[in-house]
This record gives C-alpha cells, structure tokens and sequence, in this order.
C-alpha cells in the first residue's frame, strides 16, 4: 500500500469515526483527531521500515499534539531519537529524548504498561550516556536512576551498572560522600546476590553486573579500610548466619587488603566454623601468622594443604610453611621437607628452589664434619639456586645474589687437595641434606 493510499484511508476513518466533541491537547486524539490518526499512520509505516528520518515530521507532530494518543508515540520516539543523535549529534535531539521520557511519564501515569521508575531508569542512563562531562547533567542522571530503584526494586542489571559507575564518578567528584558510596556497593551488591540466586530468565547477566560492580568498587580507590570497617560491622551483626553475605565481607576485605582489621579474623573464623574449607584455613592461617601466632599458623595451613583441590594453591601453602620454617622456626629440615612439597604441586616454583638452599647455607655451621665438610654444604646450596633460576626466571636476579654470597664459602683448593678433592668431582653431602654434588673451589 503506498503511503499516499495510507493516508487517505487514515484521513477517511478519521472523519467517519470522530464526532464534533471539543478536543484539547490534553484528550487522547488531541488537539486535530483527523490530523493525529493520519501522522501517526505515517510515522508508524516509515518506523516499520526502519526510515526513521521520513518518520521523524510525523511523529513529531503526534508527539506535540497529542501527547495523550498512545503508548507507542513514546516506544517509538525514543528508538527514533537515539537515531537521530546517533547520526547527526547533535543536542537539540538528545533534549528531545529527555522531553520523550518526561511526556511519557506524564501523559501515560494512567495506562497500565507504562511504570514511571523504568522510565525514569531508562532517562537516568540516557542522560549518563550523553552528559559529555555535564556534571549537573551525571547528578541528575544519578537521582533518577536511583529513584527508579527504590521505586522499582526490580530493575535490569544494566542500569544497575551504570548507576553505579555514576555513584565513583559522582564520588571522585565530592559530589557523593563515602559513606553513601560504601552504602551503595553494599546495597547493590545485595540486591544482584538475590537477582542472582532467583533461579529467573537472565540471572546470570545479574552475576557478571555483580562481578563488574565489584571491579568498580575496587578500582575507585575510595573504600579505605577503616571505612569499610565501620560500614561492615554493622553488616556483619546483621547477617552472622548468612554464609554469603560472610564469604563477601572476607572477599571485600582481603581485595582492599584489611586483613589487619578484628573485623577479618572474626569473619574468617566464622566462615571456617560454617565451612571448613582451604580458603577459609589459609585465612586463618594468614592472620595468626600476622599475630606471631606461629603455632596457630602451622594448624591452619596445613589444614588448608590438607583441604585444597588445587594444585598451584597447594603449591603456594607449603611454599609458605616452609619459608616460615626457615626463617622464624630455623627448623631447616622441615624447612626442606615443605619446600620439596610445594615443587611435587608445582616444579617451576623458583622460590621454593631459593627456600631448600636458603635452608642448606643455614644449617651448615650444624652440620656434622670438620670445617672443610661444613663448607661443602654450600656446594649444594648454590646448586639449589642454580636450578632456581633455571626454572623460574623471574628469581633469577634474587638467585644469582644468593650465589655471589654464598660461593665465597666454597672450600680452598688448598683444602680439598689433602683430601683427594679435585675441580669437577663428585661428592656426596649427607645427613639431612642428602645431595650429590660438584666440587668447586673459591677464587
């Protein structure tokens, strides 16, 4: 049908079907009943065809003098809006586009499919997406987007999003204060949790919303330890019982790196106590550490060795173990025995290669032997971080420093010549230490 014919036929009905009544811009035909059937017939056959710019004059004309019409002069306007600006960016079409959103609330607050919070949520990141560094503009955006929230309380993962990235950017601003941005992240981040676990058609878009708010939140720099602190207390007697809301505040506080605050110890405990598991014991472990609680710090990481699926964290747990034996306990054999755990997990782990010759060089004054057999032990040390930076490179530079200091130790040719010992051989050190080793000498 072409549109002269559509507009004739619109233009026909319109006359046959409407009476004399007084009309005014207020009433659904408006303000000329045969001129808005006959535009609207226009802009809906050129929206159709997705020519939104022939759309545009007819549309316009509906949307002007007959704001009352229907739905779809607001549903349709504002598709041909963005449009508009995408295609000529200019701010005369993005002022009608906020004019779309206000008229729709105010000419449709009656009809049924129309909910004044998701349209205000819809103006609120509208006006974000186009504020171009309009700080009265991203507060105002911020009000209606958060008006829409706490009048819906259902709203799409998206304008959670950027109500929140409007919060940090509003916050580095001093425009919005800490506690409020705390509160905030705190509250939507609640909010996606139950999204999330509703089991609903596009939970898992709540899940990555959930996982980008925490990157946000992060990245801003605002959230000092003792702020979420006082925040989080409060959290935390309020949902003791609540295992996830727990595992989040111990997520947040790690991330922030407060793990020196009471706050963390009581939570870790409080997860381990519901959930054993590695993450929760190596927490533990962690902060007991921090207390020079060493014997606590022993039960709770070997429990997390004990309970962990995961190899490069087991890998990590003994690293530690060891490192602590090495260098609190001096207990040089353990030492060892960790470190050589930590490489069955993970044999590229230069660190624990450091941590066996860091424990042979300390133990070699203990070592049973005469002097010239004390100094051998570092023939095996070296050979340690020899093979250290030989897996690991990123040691290399820690490993050749340990190589320089300790090779000064290396027994005199003078010394090894009464006892056969020539450059090159082979000798076995004992005890403990069980290596076969090269002989070399110092300079």
């Amino acid at each position: 049908m072409t549109m002269k014919k559509i507009a004739v036929l619109a233009l026909g009905m319109c006359l046959f079907t409407i009476g004399t009544k007084a009309q005014t811009l207020e009433s659904k035909f408006g303000l000329d009943s045969a001129n808005t059937i006959l535009n609207a017939s226009l802009y809906t056959e050129y929206f159709k065809q997705k020519n939104f710019e022939e759309a545009l004059a007819p549309w316009r004309y509906v949307f002007l003098n007959a704001p009352a019409f229907q739905l779809n002069t607001y549903v349709r306007g504002e598709v041909i809006m963005e449009y508009m600006i995408r295609k000529t960016k200019k701010k005369e079409y993005v002022d009608t586009l906020m004019m779309v959103f206000d008229r729709r609330n105010q000419y449709m607050k009656n009809n049924p499919n129309n909910k004044e919070g998701i349209v205000l949520g819809k103006k609120g990141m509208a006006q974000f997406k186009y504020a171009n560094g309009d700080i009265n503009m991203i507060k105002d955006a911020f009000h209606n987007m958060m008006k829409s929230y706490e009048l819906e309380k259902d709203v799409p993962p998206m304008q959670v999003h950027m109500t929140f990235q409007v919060a940090c950017a509003l916050a580095k601003e001093n425009q919005l204060t800490k506690d409020d941005f705390i509160n905030l992240y705190i509250d939507f981040a609640d909010f996606v949790d139950k999204q999330a676990s509703s089991g609903e058609k596009g939970c898992d878009d709540y899940l990555v919303c959930k996982a980008n708010l925490e990157a946000m939140f992060i990245d801003s720099g605002l959230a000092d330890c003792m702020t979420l602190n006082d925040l989080l207390v409060k959290k935390y007697e309020a949902n003791k019982d609540s295992l996830s809301v727990l595992k989040d505040i111990y997520k947040l506080l790690k991330k922030q790196d407060c793990t020196d605050l009471p706050l963390y110890a009581t939570i870790a405990e409080s997860i381990y106590h519901k959930e054993p598991s590695a993450e929760a014991a190596y927490g533990l472990a962690i902060m007991f550490y921090r207390k020079n609680d060493i014997p606590k710090f022993e039960q709770y990481l070997k429990e997390a060795i004990d309970k962990t699926d995961n190899e490069t964290d087991r890998a990590d747990y003994n690293l530690n173990l060891a490192q602590v034996y090495l260098s609190t306990k001096r207990d040089y054999q353990q030492a060892k025995k960790y470190a050589l755990a930590a490489l069955k997990s993970n044999p590229n782990l230069g660190q624990a290669y450091l941590t066996i010759g860091l424990a042979y060089a300390s133990a070699s004054n203990s070592y049973e032997g005469d002097e010239f057999e004390k100094r051998t032990v570092f023939w095996a040390a070296v050979d340690k971080f020899t093979k250290a930076k030989q897996v690991d490179p990123s040691v290399a530079e820690k490993a050749n420093e340990f190589i320089s200091k300790y090779s000064v130790y290396f027994p005199s040719k003078e010394d090894a010549f009464f006892r056969s010992i020539t450059s090159g051989a082979t000798v076995k050190v004992g005890g403990w230490i069980n290596e076969t080793t090269t002989a070399r000498f110092k300079e």
